[in-house]
This record gives structure tokens, sequence and C-alpha cells, in this order.
């Protein structure tokens, strides 16, 4: 059996997790989600290490990533992503509740593939994440070395 693209969500606010969960299941994804709630714990869920050394090959299909983080902060994970030659062709789409500029600016700047303010209303919110769920999970080819897309 084909292994599903895997989502990491990385996102310590418990209610923005909530409904970020809850919209990835209102479409049926089958894809697992992998929660991380610090930077310290998407990274070490990426690179293997600590408590997800034993955890399955491959990269995520896509990396939804908050950006007000503890340990490690979202802009300092994804510029780790980003110049790591194994991690780098992974797609990270940074949704956070920042709309300033110079968060936007650096974002692209460091090689984020999307940029989404959460909206405040809750089913803007779950619209938004279910269409970034479908195309980064379903739509989009994933690089070599992800798990296989599947619904």
């Amino acid at each position: 059996m084909t292994q599903l693209a895997r989502i990491l969500l990385v996102e310590d606010n418990p209610n923005d997790l909530e409904l970020t969960l809850e919209a990835l299941s209102e479409y049926h994804l089958t894809n697992e989600v992998v929660v991380a709630r610090d930077g310290q714990e998407a990274m070490d869920y990426l690179l293997r290490q600590g408590q997800f050394a034993d955890r399955p090959l491959g990269n995520p299909a896509v990396v939804l990533l908050d950006l007000k983080l503890p340990k490690i902060d979202g802009m300092e994970v994804l510029r780790l992503i980003k110049t790591d030659a194994q991690l780098k062709v992974v797609p990270v789409v940074i949704m956070t509740a920042s709309r300033e500029e110079r968060d936007l600016a650096q974002g692209y700047m460091l090689g984020a593939n999307a940029y989404v303010v959460k909206p405040v209303d809750f089913h803007e919110l779950i619209d938004a994440v279910k269409a970034l769920g479908i195309f980064w999970a379903v739509v989009n080819q994933s690089p070599p070395g992800s798990a296989s897309r599947s619904v």
C-alpha cells in the first residue's frame, strides 16, 4: 500500500490548532496530519531526531507553519528548512495572524511558498485551511523524497 503524504502542522495556539485540524478533516483528507507545538518539535520531526527518530522516512507534502512559536520561532524554522539540503524542497506555507509587511517580506525572502493571514472569522478560516490542504496534499506534485499524494 502506498504511504500517504503527511502534513506537518506547526501551531502552538490550541484554538487555532483545533480549528485547523477541523478544517482539514471536513474535506475528509486521509493524509496524516502531524502536529508540532513549537519550533524545536517541528525541527525534531523534520530531522528525524529526539522523539521522532523512528518516524517513517520521507518529507511531508507541506509544512503549515505559524510564526509566533515557543523555543524556535517560525522564521527561524523556515530558515532552517530552506538551508537544509534534504528539506529545502519541502513546501512551507506560513499561516499566521501577522499582517506585518516585514514578516511577509522576510517569509518570502527566506523561501516560503505561500503566506496566509489567518482569517478572524471561523468559516473563513475553515475555507482557507481546506483550500490549502487540498492544494498542497492533493493537487501539488510533491518533490522526490516525499510520500505519495492521496485523499
